[in-house]
């Protein structure tokens, strides 16, 4: 679901606040970008703008961090998020063929959003599962010991 400009306006103030309290504390670049993450979802371009010129950095070391880390997106996530686990027990029993069922069904890849901001995939390395691979986790609901067939009845509880 995309954000109002009054939203976003709200969003950035409360930002701009957070950096604020911020930035003359030691290593203040990580704590600010989970912040802008949980407000906004993703970094975009403006956001890591935003943060680089209130530190006085460059962009690039905002970039260079939110490229490093996985927790962090330059991308807007889906309300959904599936993750897939392609860990090496899920991937030995099968994990793939589970990844590529969500994209078919779907109709995007790993990594993606649906254009209707829906379900986003991530293809991830390892969910601590192990016992129930092949698994995915759709926004915190697990789902264990899949086979491809699974996979459109589970998507369909989300739609």
């Amino acid at each position: 679901m995309a954000l109002t400009k009054a939203q976003i306006e709200q969003k950035t103030k409360e930002l701009r606040e957070f950096i604020a309290e911020h930035k003359d504390v030691q290593g203040p670049l990580m704590p600010i970008m989970q912040k802008a993450q949980d407000l906004f979802g993703y970094l975009s371009f403006e956001t890591q703008t935003l943060i680089a010129d209130s530190l006085g950095i460059p962009v690039s070391e905002v970039y260079g961090v939110a490229t490093f880390y996985a927790q962090f997106s330059l991308q807007p996530k889906g309300d959904y998020v599936i993750s897939v686990c392609t860990g090496t027990a899920c991937y030995v029993n099968g994990a793939q063929a589970i990844l590529e069922e969500v994209e078919k069904q779907l109709g995007i890849s790993a990594g993606e959003t649906t254009p209707d901001g829906k379900f986003s995939i991530q293809d991830t390395r390892c969910l601590g599962c192990c016992g129930l691979a092949p698994v995915m986790v759709i926004s915190g609901d697990v789902y264990g010991r899949l086979v491809p067939a699974d996979v459109k009845g589970i998507l369909e509880k989300y739609k």
